[in-house]
Parts: structure tokens; sequence; C-alpha cells
């Protein structure tokens, strides 16, 4: 990286790593964009081509589940094409190091544990597991990849009902086991990095404010303005593929 600013941040980042017993990273969105899976709220995102509260509550399964399947069908399409990027291979590489003791992510395409991340909350659940809506029965993830649009919604072998993702849905909560293990990570860091999220969904977005309330550390790494900007000790204004792995290499030279 040229900029001196950024230089000048990454470094600087590095050195509260270094220092630093525990470190926790966050991530959202911007992570996964060089795997090809677009942000879903900026400019030529999934929610200018969708009304998110048609095809992404509990509700509208309910109502219109074969609205709510097809664009699920697009979502599963997308996560299957995708393949984890610099910024999840740099996560990876400081876990293993020893310099990261978890990341608690945002995202629901399983990216990081493909990158070889172990320690990770999927605190908006994921698209690896299924479920019927009525009777409960866990069904194969790997059949939502075959389904063809012909044959959405997905319905239950065993009663008929929908399956739906064990992802959270907009108005759901967060899963206890989620918040549980999230804030127990929280609770421990010395410093959390956080990466490609706005800082704008709640309860995510208080993670770094209770780390920081405890004397703790905040790096943000954003391409744009965020609501960690008046929080964060240290702002690199980078893509995360390209910041994380700069950082990493700082931390593990």
């Amino acid at each position: 990286m040229r900029d001196a600013g950024v230089e000048k941040a990454l470094d600087r980042a590095a050195a509260m790593i270094r220092g630093a017993g525990r470190v926790l990273a966050l991530t959202g969105a911007g992570v996964s964009v060089a795997s090809g899976i677009p942000d879903f709220r900026s400019p030529g995102g999934l929610w200018e081509r969708h009304d998110p509260m048609a095809v992404a509550t509990a509700e509208a399964l309910a109502r219109q589940p074969g609205r709510v399947w097809a664009f699920l069908h697009e979502v599963l399409a997308m996560v299957a094409a995708a393949r984890p990027g610099p910024a999840h291979f740099a996560l990876a590489r400081l876990e293993a190091a020893g310099k990261l003791t978890g990341v608690v992510t945002q995202n629901i395409d399983g990216l990081h544990q493909a990158a070889g991340s172990h320690n990770v909350v999927e605190f908006h659940g994921g698209l690896n597991r299924f479920a019927c809506m009525g009777c409960g029965l866990a069904h194969d993830p790997a059949l939502a990849r075959t389904l063809s649009p012909e044959a959405l919604p997905w319905r239950c072998e065993a009663c008929g009902g929908v399956v739906r993702p064990d992802s959270v849905f907009f108005g759901e909560a967060i899963p206890l086991d989620a918040l549980h293990k999230s804030s127990q990570l929280a609770f421990a860091a010395d410093v959390v990095v956080v990466a490609g999220t706005s800082g704008e969904v709640a309860p995510a977005n208080l993670l770094p404010r209770e780390i920081k309330a405890r004397g703790g550390g905040v790096v943000e790494i954003n391409l744009t303005e965020s609501a960690y900007q008046g929080l964060a000790d240290v702002c690199i204004t980078a893509p995360a593929e390209i910041a994380l792995p700069a950082l990493a290499d700082r931390v593990l030279s």
C-alpha cells in the first residue's frame, strides 16, 4: 500500500495487536465483496432490487414462500460460487498464529470457516443448516443448492411444511448461543478489529462499544465513513481485502 496515512494507521494497528493479550475481529459484508458477494445495502446491492420486508422476513416466508425462496435461491447461488478472499485468509492466519481469539461475523456465507478460521461466531446464522418451519425436521443443506426454480419453495419431505435456512430474518432475535459466545469473546478482548461493517446494525454494533467502555482498543477497517469513526482508536480507510493482509503481515513479521 502506498498511501502514507494508511501505512501509518496500519503500523499503529499492528502495534496495538502485538501488545494485546486477546484480539477479536468483528466482520461484515465488506470482507466478502472481493469474493463476489455484494454488500446488500450498497448501491447495486440486493436491497436495490428486492424489498427486504417482502423477501427476508419469517412472515413473508409464511405468506409468500415462493417469492422468498426465489430470493434465497439467488443468494444461495451467489454464495456457492464464492471463494474465500484475502481478508478471510488474513484473519485465519492471525488465528493460527495465536494473535486472534475469534471472529464474530454478521455474514452468512461461511467464508471465514472455508478460509481456515475455527472460532467463528455466526451472529446472524448461516446457510449451512435448514429445517422445516412446521415440524422442525433438519434438511440436508446440499439439497438447497440443487433445487431448480420449478421446485421452489422447498417443502419438507415429512410434513409438507416450508423449509427455511438457519439465518436471522429481519425482525427476528439473534440466536442465544451466538449472543452468549460473542459476549464472552468481547468481554475477554483487549482489542477489536472491526472490518467491512458500517456499525448501523444492532446488537452487533454494540460489541466494539462494550470493549471500548472497558478500556480496550478499537481498530476500524472500512472503505467509507461508518458509525465507528468516533469510537475507533485507529481508522484504516482501505478495502478489507487489502488492509487485512497488510495488517496480518505487519503483526506476524
